[in-house]
């Protein structure tokens, strides 16, 4: 199926999970996760309107990136494990990067935005299910508390708001608890009031948990095989 068509598919049960919810389409972004893809392909999406993509290495989009550059309005968010020694080109490839996990990171970020002149936002990626693969900061930990209180002093960077992979369930509904839980994350850190840092962001939900992502709160879905079907082999 031609990635316009997938894409307006998409947009419709963003539209239909956002009136379960009560809420308005319009409050959702639709990324389109283009890591592994071409170059051609992420122009047949951005032709059929999408304007946020988010990529899994820093390499990788470093390759294609030159492709892609006359997509003027086009930003491009890193969603992967960021590496503190790839800091620094995240910062000048990455209109957002969406993974923060540590206070470390956040200050080679912070520093290297500095550097080329910019303000960076950015996403605390937050591990809910604890799992040892995957990459965030836990709920209530002395990580997060650190970075949130750092917030002020680094300057170059926007905190946005929090993002989450939930442990993988064939069943959507699995995934209900964790997006409730960043939901309720995001209020307990609202309520402390903490000046640098803004919460309209909740990045949470893929391909095939979005619109209970949404129905619990999601403002920034992350969507790629069901945008840009399989993903190629290697």
């Amino acid at each position: 199926m031609p990635i316009s068509e997938n894409i307006a598919r998409v947009r419709e049960q963003i539209a239909a999970a956002a009136r379960r919810a009560g809420r308005q389409p319009e409050g959702i972004s639709l990324m389109a996760v283009s890591k592994t893809f071409a170059p051609v392909k992420i122009r047949e999406a951005y032709d059929a309107g999408i304007r946020l993509f988010g990529e899994n290495r820093v390499q990788e989009f470093a390759g294609k990136s030159d492709a892609v550059r006359d997509l003027r309005d086009a930003e491009w968010h890193m969603i992967g494990h960021l590496q503190s020694n790839k800091a620094v080109k995240a910062a000048e490839l990455f209109s957002g990067v969406d993974s923060l996990d540590s206070l470390r990171l956040a200050e080679k970020l912070n520093a290297t935005a500095q550097q080329l002149g910019k303000k960076l936002p950015v996403l605390i990626e937050i591990n809910l299910g604890g799992e040892a693969g995957k990459s965030g900061v836990a709920p209530n930990s002395q990580e997060l508390d650190d970075v949130l209180k750092a917030a002020p002093r680094l300057e170059h960077l926007e905190f946005r708001g929090l993002m989450t992979i939930p442990p993988f369930t064939e069943d959507a509904e699995g995934s209900r608890v964790y997006f409730r839980q960043l939901r309720e994350l995001r209020d307990q850190v609202a309520a402390r009031k903490l000046s640098a840092v803004h919460l309209e962001t909740l990045s949470m939900g893929m391909s095939h948990d979005f619109e209970v992502a949404i129905e619990e709160g999601s403002t920034c879905v992350r969507v790629g095989t069901a945008v840009f079907g399989g993903r190629p082999r290697k």
